[in-house]
Parts: structure tokens; sequence; C-alpha cells
């Protein structure tokens, strides 16, 4: 089960918050002695304490409200669940994403307040997954509104043109797969790609237009729509991205990642304590 961890921030801010409400208009004066007629003011019940969701909501009230718009307008964490953006950022990654880089959107109805600003291609973006809103997914962005992609023998064309690969050292914790840097706009990136294998249809988005080419690769096109950009994992043969689900909308963008600031192995004693303070491009 998923839970959106947005409406939940909403739904206690609005709980605590009327009840703190309700207390000041209502309950408190409720709390308070009658003044006597010689003007003294009678001594507190000796139940005068606060009632139990009173006190909680009081309590908790400003750390929640901060808490959501933290996260709902300036910078929000998430931890990476898989391997599909490796070698960039690893399983176990707590990252930090910049909510202000594609514009202020209001928390679970995601609609735009203002701000103009538009994923560049090469960026990292955290977004609402188009079949599951609830999940949030972390992919590279490849193709912009209007592009023309293309995908031969492990490369990326975008409009006719070749996004550079430059074969780099296998990593070996990462065996069976060979590693590049790959030039997307101005962002330069490791990515990976499996040392061996072919890949079929099944199971692809049908909005790719497929072709087989003559060693037996299979080879894919498409035009990215208007208001939608095209996303895909630096670990090229191992991520569910656009090519499975389909194109990204513009209104599911939550925000372009920054920053490792914390790593599940680090914490656990098992190493990349170094990945700490990285930026992400």
């Amino acid at each position: 089960m998923n839970i959106d961890f947005a409406a939940v921030l909403v739904v206690l801010t609005l709980l605590t918050g009327a009840v703190w409400l309700l207390d000041v208009l209502v309950l408190a004066p409720r709390r308070v002695r009658t003044v006597t007629a010689s003007g003294a003011r009678a001594a507190p019940p000796a139940t005068g304490r606060l009632p139990w969701y009173v006190d909680i909501s009081k309590s908790f009230f400003p750390v929640i409200l901060a808490v959501l718009v933290l996260r709902s307008f300036l910078v929000e964490p998430f931890r990476i669940p898989s391997e599909s953006m490796v070698p960039t950022l690893l399983k176990g990654d707590f990252i930090l994403v910049n909510k202000f880089a594609y514009g202020l959107r209001l928390p679970v109805l995601n609609t735009k307040l203002f701000g103009e600003g538009k994923p560049a291609r090469g960026d990292v973006a955290v977004f609402r997954y188009p079949p599951e809103p609830a999940v949030a997914y972390i992919k590279r962005v490849i193709g912009l509104p209007g592009d023309q992609l293309e995908y031969r023998g492990g490369q990326i064309f975008i409009n006719g043109q070749p996004a550079p690969l430059v074969p780099q050292a296998d990593d070996p914790d990462e065996s069976g797969y060979r590693q590049f840097t790959e030039q997307l706009g101005e962002a330069a990136h490791r990515m990976q790609l499996l040392a061996q294998g072919r890949w079929g249809v099944s199971g692809y988005w049908s909005g790719l237009q497929f072709r087989r080419e003559a060693d037996g690769a299979v080879s894919w096109r498409v035009q990215v729509p208007a208001g939608h950009y095209f996303v895909m994992g630096d670990n090229r043969d191992n991520s569910a991205d656009s090519r499975f689900w389909g194109v990204l909308p513009e209104g599911n963008l939550i925000g372009k990642a920054f920053l490792i600031w914390m790593n599940l192995d680090c914490i656990t004693f098992n190493g990349h304590c170094g990945r700490i303070g990285s930026s992400i491009r």
C-alpha cells in the first residue's frame, strides 16, 4: 500500500489547525472563570487542564505546518528504492529535491501556483508516476516537448543528432555492464548498458515505433507530444521508464533532484559514506 504523505500532511494540518482554532474561539473562553462582581477572578478549577486533543493539536500544529510548507514549496527528501538510476544514484541514497525548479505547486492538487521553470534536457527529475500518482519516481529527462527521439544500438538520437557516448572503465561493482559518459544538452552524466543481451518489444509502450535491425537488435523512435517529457533511467537496461508506461505529463512533475545527503549503507556501516554531500548531475 502506497501512502501519499503530502495528503497525510495536509489532513493533519487542517485537523490540528481546526482544533486549535476551536479552542481559541470556543473552548478556551468556557474554561475561563467568570469575573466576580468585585472584579476578582475566581480560582481555576482542579480540572482546568487542557483536553488531550487540544493539547496535542496546539503542540503539533506549528510543527506539521512548518513541515508541510518546507516539503511542498522548498525542498523534499526522497529515498532511492531501486537500481534504475545506477551509476548516478544507488539504491539506498537519500536525496533532496528542489521543489521550486519547475514552479511552485499546491500539495495534493499539484496545481501550479507560479513559476515558469521547465525541465532541461539531462535533468534528474522526480515526478508522480502516471499510472499511480501516489508513487514518486525519479528518472532523467531525455526528450522535451516536440522532440523526435530514436534509439539505436544503445544510443539516443535527438532530432536526428546522436547524444555523444564516451566509453568509461567498467565498474567492478556492476559486472555485466558497460559504462559510458553520455552528453544530453549541457549535462554530462554516467550511464550503463548491459554488456550482452538483446531486448524484444514485449511489455514496451505502444506509442513507440519499433523496428528490428540486421543484427537482431530492436530500435525505436517516438515523437514527444506538447506538454510531455520522455524520461529514462541511467541504468538503461534495468529501468521502468517512458519506454514502458509512456510520456510524462508536465503536471506530474515534482522537482529537480540536486543533492545526495545520506546513504543507507553508510548508516549501517557498509560503505558509500563518500557519496554524502555529492551533487546530482
